[in-house]
């Protein structure tokens, strides 16, 4: 995908159930596997677990829900006193999980600065990317990529939407333009050196730098350079009173560029020290590794724990993810699966912690949602 716009009308995926098995010892068949296309870019986060898949590489695939084991036929219960079972295993239910998915792009370059700074029609000038722009605020609404290549090497530039006061705290769609900037290089920072709402262009260039240091100090320390966009508005006095603002009014070292879409001025000087940024800041360092999807892993003793309770007189509950799939698994209402079920719970020391507790024979045990009289 190029987006996740998709998942704003579909939210719910559910696979398909396996197949129910029948005589002659046939099984039924597995269910097939729903894979869930996403954006390059896209991290995916589990709800409740906190787990991450950070999905940064085309053909990546991570398993987020795992289906329910199928039940044994009647024929593996068989044994010298039960030779023909007349009760089987039903299969157990698959896993539900609710996930948080965020796109961030995958640039090299960020433009970022207030609404209507000039971002949109400085990327369509120095891209070939065509981004709508107007003389209103909120212009674009979401990121737009664009490429710039030069001497057979390219740089991909992402227009990350105008940000405002509060935008760290989810004010505006807030951080759903910060997150766009994590994995850049080199922050382009946009300033309007003539506001059409008659703003200070310092305070601009302050305000929206306050925002990136309180949603993330990493990316605060990003290298940065100042465009100052709109220049032909203005003369050549105004435009260096402006510029040395910036330069000083910055708490880091910014190299600040003249430029005007409308006339093309400083577009290229601004193209190359975007190049030479971006390679010098790449130099010495290790080539940057990708973290692949993780996957969660299941092993063996994974809810084997065991707990009982009493929960009134002659009422007793046991919990433990083990047992509660164990009495999934069996018709409560079948006699033979019944006993089955009470010498597994024997042999697993449920009923010695339930003595323990204070149980007698023909008392009530509840497991997950089922309940039922054990006699021993």
């Amino acid at each position: 995908l190029r987006d996740l716009s998709s998942f704003r009308q579909s939210k719910h995926f559910k696979a398909d159930d396996g197949g129910n098995g029948s005589g002659s010892q046939r099984h039924g068949a597995d269910g097939e596997v729903l894979e869930i296309p996403v954006a390059v870019g896209t991290v995916v986060t589990d709800a409740e677990s906190g787990h991450i898949y950070d999905m940064c590489r085309s053909g990546q695939k991570a398993v987020v829900s795992s289906g329910g084991k199928g039940g044994r036929g009647n024929k593996q219960f068989a044994g010298p006193t039960r030779q023909t079972p007349r009760f089987a295993e039903k299969g157990t239910r698959g896993e539900a999980t609710a996930l948080d998915l965020q796109l961030k792009l995958l640039a090299d370059v960020a433009l970022v600065g207030m609404p209507n700074a000039g971002k949109s029609s400085l990327l369509s000038r120095i891209t070939r990317a065509h981004p709508k722009s107007a003389d209103y605020p909120f212009t674009t609404t979401e990121p737009v990529l664009g490429t710039v290549e030069r001497d057979g090497r390219q740089l991909v530039v992402a227009d990350v939407p105008g940000l405002i006061k509060g935008a760290a705290e989810g004010v505006g769609l807030g951080h759903e333009f910060l997150a766009h900037v994590e994995r850049t290089k080199l922050l382009v920072h946009v300033v309007e050196v003539l506001p059409v709402d008659g703003s200070d262009p310092k305070d601009n260039f302050q305000a929206v730098e306050h925002e990136i240091v309180s949603y993330d100090p990493a990316v605060a320390g990003l290298q940065r350079i100042v465009a100052l966009s709109k220049c032909d508005l203005v003369d050549d006095r105004e435009m260096k009173r402006v510029s040395e603002s910036l330069a000083t009014g910055s708490e880091n070292e910014v190299s600040v560029r003249a430029t005007s879409s409308a006339t093309g001025l400083g577009l290229k000087q601004l193209v190359d020290a975007m190049f030479k940024s971006v390679t010098e800041g790449s130099k010495g360092r290790a080539p940057e590794v990708l973290e692949p999807a993780q996957y969660k892993l299941y092993t063996p003793a994974e809810g084997r724990e065991l707990n009982v309770s009493r929960e009134s007189p002659g009422v007793f509950r046991i919990g433990g993810k083990g047992v509660e799939a164990l009495v999934e698994r069996f018709d409560l209402e079948n006699r033979e699966a019944l006993d089955y079920l009470e010498q597994k719970l024997k042999r697993l020391g449920v009923i010695e912690m339930l003595e323990r507790e204070g149980f007698k024979s023909g008392d009530e045990i509840c497991i997950g949602g089922a309940g039922f009289e054990l006699w021993v």
